[in-house]
This record gives C-alpha cells, sequence and structure tokens, in this order.
C-alpha cells in the first residue's frame, strides 16, 4: 500500500511540460522535486517563482523544490517522471540507476525514438532501471494551456492498473485528467510519430493551403501512423484516442506546437537550420522522420507523406516538390486505417 501522505516525487527535466508537471503535482499537495541542468535557470526561478525561458508567468507552488543535484533529486523518490528530451534520454537514466530503488514507478513523458538502437524512451527505462515499473504518459498536452489551466487530458499507459491509478491520484485535478491505457507500445509510439506529422502540417498552413487539404493532410497522416504502428504490435484502436487523434490534432493545428512551428518556418523559405534555431526549442519531428523512414524502407511500408518531408529535411528537394508528391500519391490506400489482418 502506497502511503500518499509521505509521497515523494522527482521530474527530472526543466523545459516547458517538465516544469508543469512537476508544478501540479506539487498543487496537488506532495513533495515534488524539479531537477533541471543550469545554475543559472535555477537561481532565475528561485528568485522569480516561476521558469521564464519556458513559461513566463506561470507561477510555480512555494512546495515545489528546485534543484541541479540529480542524485538529491531522486534518491527515496517512489515516483520518477522523466520529462527529458530523446538524445539524452538514456545518459540520464543511467545516472540514476544506482540511487533509484527497486519497486519504484517510472514515467516517461518523451515523444521520440533512440537514434541507434529504434527504443522508445519507455524501452530505455526498462533496460536501465530494470527493478523498477515503468509506466508512460502521453496526450495533446501543450505546457503553455496546461499553465493557463486550460481543460487538459492525458493517457497513462502500464499493463499495471495499480501503475495507472498511482499515476492518476498524483496528477488528477479539476483541469487536468488521466485516463488508463494499457497499450504502452503503441500510445508512446503514437506520440513519437505525430511529430513527424506536426511538420508537414505546418508545412501546409505557412503556404496557405485551404481546410479541405489540412482534413486530407489529417487524414493520411492517421493513415500512416496506424500504417506503421500495427507492423510492430500495437493496438490500432490506440490510434482513435487521446494519445492517437487526440494529439495529432492539437500538434498539427496549434502554434504553440515546437514541431508545427519548424514545419511553419520551413514552408516560409526557411532553411532546416534556421527553422529550429527560430524555434528555440529541440523538435523531436526532425529525428524522428529520418529514423521512421529507414524503418519504413527496411520494411517495406507505405508512407508517402513521411517520405516526402524526409526529402525536404535531408535532400535538399523544395518544399512545392515535395507537398505536390504528399497531395498526388497512390489513391488506393493512402486514407485507409490500417487494421493489420490475421493473414499478416
Amino acid at each position: 500500500m502506497i502511503n500518499y501522505k509521505n509521497n515523494r516525487v522527482a521530474v527530472l527535466g526543466g523545459g516547458s511540460f517538465g516544469t508543469a508537471l512537476a508544478n501540479m503535482i506539487a498543487v496537488n499537495g506532495y513533495k515534488t522535486t524539479l531537477w533541471l541542468r543550469s545554475e543559472e535557470v535555477l537561481r532565475q526561478i528561485t528568485k522569480d517563482g516561476e521558469n521564464s525561458a519556458y513559461l513566463p508567468g506561470y507561477k510555480l507552488h512555494p512546495s515545489l523544490l528546485i534543484s541541479t543535484d540529480l542524485k538529491a533529486s531522486v534518491e527515496g523518490c517512489d515516483t520518477v517522471f522523466f520529462a527529458i528530451p530523446s538524445g539524452s534520454f538514456r545518459d540520464v537514466a543511467k545516472s540514476v540507476s544506482s540511487w533509484i530503488s527497486p519497486g519504484t514507478f517510472v514515467v516517461s513523458t518523451a515523444k521520440g525514438i533512440e537514434a541507434d538502437t529504434f527504443l522508445l524512451p519507455s524501452q530505455i527505462l526498462e533496460e536501465e532501471l530494470s527493478d523498477c515499473k515503468v509506466g508512460v504518459i502521453s496526450g495533446p498536452n501543450l505546457a503553455k494551456e496546461i499553465a493557463q489551466f486550460e481543460i487538459t487530458a492525458t493517457v497513462v499507459a502500464s499493463d499495471d492498473d495499480l501503475f495507472c491509478a498511482h499515476i492518476q491520484k498524483l496528477l488528477v485535478s479539476e483541469y487536468f485528467r488521466v485516463y488508463p491505457n494499457h497499450d504502452r507500445f503503441g500510445v508512446e509510439l503514437a506520440g513519437a510519430l505525430k511529430n513527424i506529422y506536426a511538420i508537414v502540417a505546418g508545412i501546409a498552413d505557412a503556404m496557405g493551403v485551404g481546410q479541405n487539404t489540412k482534413s486530407v493532410v489529417l487524414t493520411r497522416s492517421l493513415a500512416e501512423m496506424s500504417r506503421f504502428a500495427v507492423e510492430f504490435g500495437a493496438n490500432p484502436l490506440t490510434f482513435l484516442g487521446l494519445s492517437g487523434i487526440g494529439d495529432l490534432y492539437v500538434t498539427c493545428t496549434s502554434p504553440l506546437s515546437r514541431n508545427f512551428r519548424v514545419g511553419f518556418a520551413l514552408g516560409s523559405g526557411r532553411t532546416l537550420d534556421e527553422a529550429v534555431i527560430e524555434v528555440g526549442q529541440i523538435a523531436e519531428g526532425v529525428n524522428t522522420t529520418r529514423l521512421v523512414i529507414q524503418k519504413a524502407e527496411e520494411l517495406g511500408i507505405y508512407m508517402p507523406l513521411a517520405s516526402a518531408l524526409y526529402g525536404t529535411l535531408f535532400e535538399q528537394r523544395s518544399i512545392k516538390g515535395s507537398l505536390r508528391e504528399m497531395m498526388l500519391a497512390d489513391q488506393n490506400k493512402d486514407v485507409e486505417f490500417m487494421v493489420k489482418s490475421n493473414g499478416g
């Protein structure tokens, strides 16, 4: 039985979502530490009571501890959230492995894929923290809207009902709802894949396409995501829920989405380097596009939208040429929601 009165929580990663997540848990009355790397940012937060770099104006609860000491942040915690970009995810997991107790609830919020292994963040946690209980939260969770107390919902994914109930208790509030799902792999894969299509949507928006075209992009994006996911054993119905179409819709329509903004910059004539600099934060979709296309070509998975985006990002194809390629691909199967048959 979990003693919630003395429950200690660490959130690793001082970006926008990590900050919002840690603050929500602190507001709910749990002893919470937000770990970040920068001493300068720590001093700024301590002075101003907010993380001005990521969530300006969002006042943090007085009980929320801010630390750059990784060991002190995680030792003795019952629950550790990893709000770390995929590029440094494994390094942080390795670093804390000797300080996190067996049986600790560890939760990934990352939406990316590891370059060398094609592993999802929760799979990395299973490798590095094998004695812990591993799960995922994912969904249409724009941190700036959370900070404005907009009604938001997320999915906690684990095959362990106790795990799901535990995370629900930590996070739920009047404006933040948490729904359980047992398809951890599908939930997490959806969170990674949708970043590709947010870039596509940003390009289309910058080029002034109409609502009809945008609806085609969104529908075909969902079809590609499901087509790819079922090849790896994910439940395609997961893609019809919050962590699938819900997250896809938000990231494909909101200028608060980093990946959408990268796409918009590309569609406005910026180079990839210029687009990334302009956004100023990590856009996971760029790296995910490269990794997914490599895997799709290896396995023969049909992904015309992602392939066309790959051409723009990494092969210097023109934006107009890529958008035309996206729109004029095979009509026979592009917009079907793909469910793998028993015969393969």
